[in-house]
């Protein structure tokens, strides 16, 4: 019996990986996780804490899986998710694996099952979709600024992990005049740290750089050694932070004006009289961003 029961298992997860690969390389997330979609007996708010732990975009997938004949899953309006009113569903599916595309940045997203008393007892899912949000101001490194990292490398990785680059962002890097500069690099002299051949270097702080396209950027110095001791960063850039799109190429490299860092973001230097704002002349670049001088 222990032997079946893990040939099922093991087929279902196979079933599971294989449709999951079938949905075009979106963010999908399976709902309850291992436990799937079903009663969650002795914890009502078991689909609130899964739902809390993860993180919604536009474009993403909700994967229910749960077994057939046992179980549905139904979209409902906010009223009916409150009042477990599930006589009028906005769609109803009945066969695992049921996927729904969240396609509206913005809103909110309530399912239920209409099953008999399932939803009073806790099989019930609501979400939000976070809409567009302004462009942000990121200050390189925070208050170590731009300089050779005590902890190598990994001191900018660790910056930049947990933090979403958008069209529309600005890099904002502080440093010393004169011993230090910021080289906007390619891929492969950022890992080689062949500081010799950059597309472009820029010696005055605080360099603004505005994210105008999307795709992966990288930096480092030009001064000796500094990359190999990790003065280097890469980042990632995605959507257009005002409406949730990429800009096209003629959008990308239009003008654009910027009125300088916000106070956050002059806070570590606010003493330097040189990274005061007054007003700044904007430079597109053709590789797609600009920077503010």
């Amino acid at each position: 019996m222990a032997f079946s029961n893990t040939v099922k298992f093991v087929i279902l997860s196979l079933a599971l990986c294989a449709s999951l690969q079938n949905i075009n390389g979106e963010k999908v997330h399976v709902v309850g996780g291992d436990f799937g979609w079903a009663i969650p007996l002795g914890d009502p708010i078991f689909y609130d804490d899964w739902a809390s732990l993860q993180d919604f975009e536009v474009g993403d997938i909700l994967t229910f899986n749960f077994t057939n004949g046992e179980q549905d899953v139904a979209r409902v309006t906010k009223e009916a998710y409150l009042s477990c009113n599930t006589t009028n569903p906005i769609s109803l599916k009945n066969t695992s694996l049921a996927n729904f595309t969240l396609d509206v940045a913005g809103a909110d997203y309530y399912f239920t099952s209409t099953l008999d008393k399932h939803c009073f007892k806790g099989q019930k899912l609501a979400i939000h979709v976070p809409g567009p949000r302004e462009p942000l101001n990121y200050t390189v490194g925070d208050k170590l600024g731009w300089v050779v990292p005590p902890g190598g490398e990994s001191d900018y990785e660790d910056w930049a992990y947990n933090k979403l680059f958008l069209i529309g962002d600005t890099l904002v890097f502080y440093y010393i005049n004169e011993t230090q500069d910021v080289a906007v690099v390619t891929k492969e002299v950022y890992e080689k740290c062949e500081t010799n051949n950059t597309l472009a270097v820029y010696k005055s702080s605080p360099t603004r750089i505005i994210l105008n396209t999307t795709g992966e950027y990288f930096f480092t110095s030009t001064y000796t050694d500094h990359c190999a001791l990790g003065q280097k960063l890469a980042i990632n850039v995605t959507l257009n932070s005002s409406n949730g799109t990429a800009l096209s190429p003629a959008e990308a490299l239009s003008p654009t004006t910027n009125l300088g860092p916000s106070a956050s973001a002059l806070a570590p230097f606010s003493s330097a009289p040189s990274m005061v704002p007054f007003g700044y002349m904007v430079t597109v670049l053709s590789f797609g961003f600009a920077l503010i001088i």
